[in-house]
């Protein structure tokens, strides 16, 4: 896992020397704000550790990397804006600091600031690239379409479900790979195998935010612990948890997501319905069947045997961790 570490602080530290210090500042400002929050930044390391899987210098996949990054941010910023939230990586939300309009504004700049660092590669590159990234970030748009439809339909499948987050995340994280391969100029099968490894692994990844988002803590999570429950999402959990409930349970639940009134009080009533309808322990068990389904495809990657065990040690310690 040390490449890990190693892919994380190569992007940090060429995201510090972008300079945002531009004009008019409060465009700029905003940008700048986000994109040094830090995080996880998943899915630009992934960029330069498939670039290093598949043959390439991880540094040849920077600006493709910091594309992902700033294009997640982007979508982190109008997220925030969507779902009302005051925190982001324990810090207040661009919303929140500034005003709505300045996030909606500073958004739409940094998805433009993406597409622009695919300027720095040679045309078939850029071409391919350009076609996955405006492929996956139209699908990120309307797995985000689908999370705010959910919130007002009481009817919403798991199948659907799935689909959104999908769609909403997990297809932003075989990209990140993807684009690692594209910029290696790997076989078409590598290709395609490694987006499928990141899109299963972006499922359980997005399964596993969900759980953390009712169970997890504010001061590792850096995010408001039940604003989902708060925003009637229908995650897994409570999908899961209507399927299993007692009708005495189930119109609990129902009732207490007929609102977005309840508070504190609200968020410790849905969790314990969550626990007691046993949905904890099936999101669980969902969140491995993914993950063992990304595991599947690095079978058929070409690659040496080391990288795909440090692919699989990494895809099993999402499965255990609280942030």
């Amino acid at each position: 896992m040390n490449n890990f570490i190693e892919y994380k602080s190569a992007v940090a530290d060429y995201i510090n020397q972008i300079n945002f210090k531009k004009e008019p500042k409060e465009l700029y400002e905003p940008i700048g704000y986000i994109a040094n929050l830090g995080g996880k930044r998943l899915r630009p390391l992934l960029t330069l550790f498939a670039a290093e899987v598949f043959g390439a210098q991880p540094t040849d996949a920077i600006h493709a990397a910091v594309a992902i990054e700033l294009f997640h941010n982007f979508s982190l910023i109008h997220d925030d804006i969507m779902d009302e939230a005051p925190l982001r990586r324990g810090n207040k939300t661009v919303h929140e600091k500034w005003n709505l309009n300045t996030g909606i504004l500073s958004g739409d700049a940094m998805l433009i600031l993406a597409y622009q660092y695919f300027e720095n590669y040679e045309p078939a590159i850029f071409k391919d690239l350009a076609k996955l990234f405006s492929k996956t970030a139209l699908e990120v748009c309307e797995g985000q379409q689908l999370d705010i439809n959910f919130e007002t339909r009481n009817n919403v499948s798991i199948p659907e479900y799935i689909k959104m987050i999908e769609y909403k995340t997990a297809v932003l994280v075989g990209a990140a790979l993807e684009m690692g391969a594209i910029v290696a100029k790997t076989t078409e099968n590598n290709k395609i195998a490694i987006y499928n490894f990141g899109r299963d692994l972006g499922i359980a990844f997005q399964l596993q935010d969900d759980y953390l988002d009712a169970f997890g803590e504010t001061a590792t999570f850096g995010k408001q612990i039940g604003g989902d429950i708060l925003e009637n999402k229908k995650t897994y959990l409570y999908l899961r948890s209507l399927e299993n409930a007692s009708a005495t349970d189930k119109t609990e639940l129902l009732n207490w997501f007929l609102s977005k009134e309840g508070g504190q009080e609200k968020i410790e009533a849905v969790k314990s319905l969550f626990e007691k309808t046993n949905a904890t322990n099936d999101t669980q068990l969902l969140i491995e069947e993914y993950t063992q389904k990304a595991l599947l495809q690095l079978e058929t990657l070409e690659i040496p045997y080391h990288f795909k065990e440090e692919l699989k040690e990494f895809a099993l310690s999402l499965m255990s961790r609280t942030v």
